[in-house]
């Protein structure tokens, strides 16, 4: 057994009960730490999805400063294989989300950077 205070590994939130962070779990930080009122919190983290959704939605990507890109990305048509009965369907084109941590992110989670305030 060692002397040494345990450092965590990753950022964790407190006030979180779950391992997923809901809308609401980000308006009740927003009340909590900003003192924003309830109503305020939601309507802020409401607009913030809705403007991600639809500048997705129009084809644009998001660029969040040092956390990540949502890019998307447009698939062509392949064949595919229905796995149980091997049956040839084609799959049409699409476009997809992706999303790509910054390298300021991806050095935090792998603990190679220091935790900064904006991420606690």
């Amino acid at each position: 057994m060692s002397n040494e205070e345990p450092t965590p590994d990753r950022v964790i939130l407190p006030s979180l009960e779950t391992p997923t962070l809901t809308k609401a779990e980000l308006a009740e930080l927003l009340f909590e730490r900003l003192g924003l009122n309830k109503r305020e919190s939601k309507d802020m983290v409401e607009a913030f999805f809705e403007l991600v959704h639809q500048t997705l939605v129009n084809g644009d990507d998001v660029k969040l400063s040092g956390f990540g890109n949502f890019n998307i990305r447009r698939k062509a048509p392949r064949p595919g294989r229905n796995p149980r009965t091997g049956e040839a369907i084609p799959i049409k084109a699409r476009n997809v989300v992706t999303f790509h941590a910054s390298h300021k992110l991806k050095a935090i989670v792998q603990g190679d950077a220091p935790v900064g305030e904006e991420f606690e």
